[in-house]
Formats: C-alpha cells, structure tokens, sequence
C-alpha cells in the first residue's frame, strides 16, 4: 500500500466514531400550544423528549403520552429528569413560579442544568432569572420567539437570543434545528436584551394590526370591496406582514388563535412599560393596549389578535352603541 493510500485509510478511520456525540435530554415546562410543537419538532429530529409539566394537567399527559415522555406534577420532577429545560409559559408571574417554588420550582437540584426560556416576559425577568440559574449552579438562555405555531412545529421559529454567549454557543446545536437550520437565528447580547427586542417586535407588530383593522373597518363603512382594498394596501406604503397574516381573517371574521387578544395586550404592556423606564411617551403603543385590553373586557381576549377587527368593523360587537 502506497503513502497516500495509507493516509486515506487513516482519514477515514478518524472519522468512524463508534460512538457519536450522545444528545442532551429535554424537558419542556409549558406544553400550550407554542411548547408542545416545539418539543413535537425536536423529538422529530432525534432528541430525547424525556419529561414535560403544564399547570393543566391534561395538557401535560396529552403531550407526555404522545411523546413518549414523563409526565411530571411539578417543574423540579423536569429539571431532575432533562438536561436542557425549555419554559413557554404565559407571564412574568408564571415564569418565577415554576423557578421559585419551594416545594418544586425548576432550581431545586438545578446544578449543572440549562435552562432555556422562550416566553415574552419583562426584559427585567430574564435578568433576575439568569442570575437566579447561575446561584443555582446552572445556566439560562432567553430565546425569544417572533413567530407562530406552525413555525414552532416545522422548525422555522425566529429566534432571538440573550444571555451569556459561551450559553448561547453550548446550544447553537439544538437551537439551529428550531430556526431554519439557524437561518432565523440571532444572538441579541446579554440577557433581557432579546426580551428587548422581543417586546418591540410586538409592538410594532400590534400597532399595525390595529391600524389594518381601522382601515378595513373604515373602509367597509365607506363601501369599498375589502379584497381591493387588500391588494392595494399590499402593493402600497400601507404593506405589513399582517395584510398578509390577518387582513382576510379580519374581513372573514375567522379569529382562530395563532396569538391572543390576552396576549397581544400583555407584550403591548411590557412595551409601555419599557417607555416609562426611559421617560418616553409611546401613544400609539398606549392605543393600541387599550384596544386589546377593550377585546379582553368584552370577552375577547382569547381569540386571535386578528379579532381587533370586532371593534373597528361596523355592525360588529365592538362597534354597536350602547342605547
């Protein structure tokens, strides 16, 4: 055997591993409709799903069962079973209980644990979070999400990412596989910075469905064809991504829930309470929270924020006088 056929034998003995790098387990705290196709698409790609927990605990067997997980009553059972832990849940107040619950919050027996935490909450939060992880021995990621449920199963979130980078490159891996093969993957900076970012992606976001739904309503007042004005307003300065994810919802009145009512007043909130920190007035931001909070009011709020076309539209709900 000659030198170079010597060389490649050795190449391709180096490159047989016998034994391939093992993959972090996975738990998931908050199995809603965001969590479980998150966890349905990584299980999909070849990661262990070993434990799930939701405050409904039908919700929890549900997805247990499905896919092939624990099925725990309490988050510290899903920190003790997974090495990485994603949390989706709903709000500030939920995101410090299932941390800091002393009978079984996530940093019981957390050392040497990760801690992934994609929901939209404060920016202060996933600060507060994060140095609570490290005191525990742990580390924490904030991976933001700015996108819906059918990006969460197919593995097309955008994500925005804040915390320590070493973090963030430990996890690249597994990240990559819920972005588009890491194509709609950002690092933002340090942690509450993507939160940042996060909260006003949504609030531009919001504004502007807010006015979509002005101008249709406006426009159906006026008697002009909804469709025209839709394609106009797609090939115009009026364009935004919600002509084209909301405005046929809107004229339809087909508010099935991608992003609540509820939701979309809670990130508007977050926004504002950005601006006061800084001693900015948002007006428009502040508009468009009360429009949502007025879904909310009139039992609303846990349809699609498309459904902020009940109030401007007329004939609908929203808009009838009070006699």
């Amino acid at each position: 055997m000659d030198k170079g056929a010597r060389r490649l034998c050795f190449e391709i003995a180096g490159n047989l591993n016998p034994y391939p790098p093992v993959k972090p387990t996975l738990g998931f705290v908050g199995v809603g409709r965001m969590g479980a196709n998150m966890a349905r698409c990584l299980k999909g790609r070849g990661y262990a799903v070993v434990a799930v927990y939701d405050r409904n605990a039908e919700a929890t067997k549900s997805v247990a069962t499905e896919l092939g997980a624990k099925a725990c009553d309490q988050a510290a059972l899903v920190t003790a079973a997974s090495d990485i832990i994603f949390t989706i849940v709903t709000d500030d107040s939920a995101q410090r209980e299932v941390f800091y619950d002393k009978a079984g919050g996530l940093l019981i027996g957390a050392s040497g644990k990760t801690f992934v935490n994609c929901a939209t909450i404060s920016p202060s939060v996933h600060v507060e979070i994060e140095a609570a992880a490290e005191k525990a021995g742990a580390s924490s990621l904030e991976a933001c999400m700015a996108s819906s449920i059918p990006q969460a199963l197919n593995g097309t979130l955008y994500l925005m990412c804040g915390g320590k980078k070493p973090v963030f490159d430990r996890l690249k891996p597994i990240l990559t596989e819920l972005s588009d093969g890491g194509k709609l993957l950002r690092y933002i900076g340090p942690a509450g910075t993507a939160g940042q970012v996060k909260a006003l992606v949504n609030m531009v976001m919001n504004i502007n469905t807010a006015g979509l739904a002005e101008g249709l309503g406006l426009g159906s007042a006026l008697g002009l064809d909804p469709n025209m004005l839709l394609e106009v307003f797609s090939q115009t300065g009026a364009a935004s991504r919600v002509v084209a994810t909301d405005g046929e919802d809107m004229v339809n009145r087909e508010h099935t829930c991608f992003f609540s009512a509820v939701h979309a007043a809670k990130d508007s909130g977050i926004a504002l309470a950005l601006g006061v920190e800084k001693g900015l007035k948002l007006p428009l931001a502040a508009a468009t929270k009360a429009q949502y909070d007025r879904m909310v009011a009139l039992g609303l709020g846990a349809i699609d924020k498309s459904g902020i076309a009940e109030l401007t539209f007329p004939g609908r709900a929203g808009t009838e006088k009070k006699a």
